[in-house]
């Protein structure tokens, strides 16, 4: 299984994969960002083992089809060297999620939304700063090891590892697990809202890859 075209973190040409699928409303600010640094991230921590089968795509409850990104979420891109070529919004569609091996939303009520669709997707399904608060309880050391083991063995551990943490591990207010929504704010709020989700996303990559970021 390969990425569709401009989608793809090193679609594995042979053996497992494991698709993350990252989710807002209109598929051309938070996820589009949320999609494009995780991609980055990846890059940076996994260099030449890219090809570990981590597949990462976005979509939107109320997709903005075939539209571009929006030019503030393309900016907050370039701050952080991420690429941003061949970006094209999409309706979230039955199909990505049945093929989403994890599922991170902005909001609650995305995440509501994924899981009516049906698909057994409520243990795959958390919000992007959710699945960061679950993660960063997870013991790493009870992972399966990447080298050996291989990256898309991790991160489907991580996925279990974090469900099964979910009724434990409250959030200390529902607006806690939120990332707002930018769309027509001016380019600070844009940049503040990046901030907040490359934050929440560092300890995710680190926990899925088990290489932490170069400071």
């Amino acid at each position: 299984m390969t990425a569709p075209e401009g989608r793809g973190i090193g679609a594995a040409t042979t053996g497992d994969t494991f698709r993350i699928l990252h989710v807002s409303t209109g598929n051309v600010c938070r996820s589009p960002i949320t999609e494009r640094l995780t991609r980055h991230a990846l890059g940076a921590r996994l260099g030449d083992r890219l090809g570990g089968g981590l597949i990462v795509e976005s979509a939107g409850t109320w997709g903005h089809e075939g539209a571009p990104m929006e030019a503030n979420a393309e900016t907050v891109l370039a701050d952080f060297g991420a690429d941003t070529t061949g970006f094209v919004g999409r309706e979230l569609l039955d199909e990505h999620v049945i093929r989403a091996d994890l599922v991170l939303t902005a909001t609650r009520d995305h995440r509501a939304q994924v899981i009516s669709m049906g698909h057994s997707a409520g243990l795959r399904t958390f919000t992007l700063k959710e699945f960061t608060r679950l993660v960063r309880a997870i013991d790493p050391a009870t992972l399966p090891d990447p080298l050996t083991d291989g990256v898309v063995e991790r991160a489907r551990a991580l996925v279990r590892a974090a469900a099964a943490l979910r009724g434990w591990l409250l959030a200390p207010s529902a607006e806690a697990d939120e990332v707002n929504d930018p769309y027509g704010a001016p380019i600070t709020f844009f940049r503040s809202i990046g901030d907040e989700i490359n934050q929440a996303l560092d300890p995710v990559v680190t926990a899925l890859t088990g290489v932490p970021a170069k400071r």
